[in-house]
């Protein structure tokens, strides 16, 4: 996409279903301490760039909501349900290891959770999850803090970066850190 302003993206901290190695996409599943001292962590990265007053839209689950709380620091931001992690159908609530055995032949022909996830059987896939986020980007009008997700953040840096679905799939999920997108480009905060 051509004339964005300049994006920081963070993705929410760790949560319980992280740490279980459990599809979320849509669901619920609460920060762990560990989460929460990642969202504490971009706070402090967060300081300079809010005193710039940018626009802050933030994921409607409650992960993104308790990471935007602590990583703000108050600052005011608006929940835009364009930004929620991508449905992952029949895969939600199942750990990695039960997705393999049920449904083992998706698993192994989807070597990225991106493909995994766009793949699940009830979910949203590529093209749906991929035009929500889009329009949301078309929308933007100054320098923009985003507080998503993991996936939600593969594919919007692929579309700034103006990447491929493969090489989106590839880029990296950290938590604790912040993605400024600028210019075309891509630079990790830490």
């Amino acid at each position: 996409m051509q004339n964005l302003p300049p994006i920081w993206l963070l993705r929410h901290g760790q949560t319980e279903w992280n740490a279980e190695q459990r599809v979320q996409g849509q669901m619920e599943s609460c920060l762990t301490q560990l989460g929460i001292q990642q969202a504490r962590r971009q706070a402090e990265l967060m300081k300079p760039i809010l005193s710039q007053r940018p626009l802050c839209f933030v994921s409607p689950l409650g992960r993104a909501q308790q990471t935007a709380d602590i990583a703000l620091g108050g600052a005011p931001f608006e929940t835009d349900a364009r930004l929620a992690e991508i449905c992952a159908g029949d895969f939600q609530g199942r750990t990695n290891a039960e997705v393999a055995q049920g449904f083992p032949e998706l698993f192994a022909n989807n070597s990225t959770t991106l493909d995994l996830y766009c793949a699940a059987p009830g979910g949203e896939g590529f093209d749906m999850f991929q035009s929500r986020i889009s329009d949301f980007l078309a929308t933007l009008t100054g320098p923009t803090v985003v507080v998503a997700h993991a996936l939600l953040g593969q594919v919007m840096r692929g579309i700034v970066c103006s990447l491929g679905r493969t090489e989106m799939g590839k880029l990296s999920k950290d938590q604790g850190c912040i993605y400024l997108l600028k210019d075309g480009k891509e630079q990790v905060l830490r």
